[in-house]
């Protein structure tokens, strides 16, 4: 079972942070997880479902509390480890969305658009094309300053 642990820490790149104690996996982690970052924090929950081998996974504004690098981790490792899963994923972030089967977008409360993010950034007029070409145009405003 250890091999396992190791081998799903390592995948989401927990092991350095473990390691740091030498207690490794029987170190405490105290109540809410105060003596974890919230980006540790989601790392180990997307570790506990990778272990319990769940096919189901739903993501509610997982990465929205986390630092882009964390973010980029937990993308990463849900793309490679979850191929044959059902993701469910609600956020804000576009790239967060962006290489999902499907994209749903909603609008007070209703369903706007519903189809694949190619399809949907094909037409121009599509909620999800301006949400993206909104988003790129505040990345390019960042990258710019």
């Amino acid at each position: 079972m250890d091999t396992d642990i190791w081998e799903v820490v390592r995948k989401c790149r927990l092991e350095e942070i473990i390691r740091e104690d030498n207690r490794l996996l029987d170190a405490p982690v105290v109540e809410d997880g105060g003596n974890w970052s919230g980006g540790q924090r989601q790392l180990v929950c997307l570790a506990r479902v990778l272990l319990m081998k769940r096919k189901i996974l739903v993501l509610d504004e997982a990465t929205a509390s986390v630092d882009t690098g964390t973010d980029n981790i937990i993308q990463r490792t849900i793309n490679q480890e979850t191929k044959n899963y059902t993701v469910i994923t609600i956020a804000h972030r576009i790239p967060t969305v962006i290489d999902s089967d499907l994209v749903l977008v909603l609008g007070e409360g209703r369903i706007i658009e519903y189809d694949s993010p190619d399809n949907l950034l094909r037409d121009e007029s599509s909620a999800f094309s301006k949400l993206v070409m909104e988003f790129m145009g505040r990345t390019e405003d960042i990258n710019q300053r």
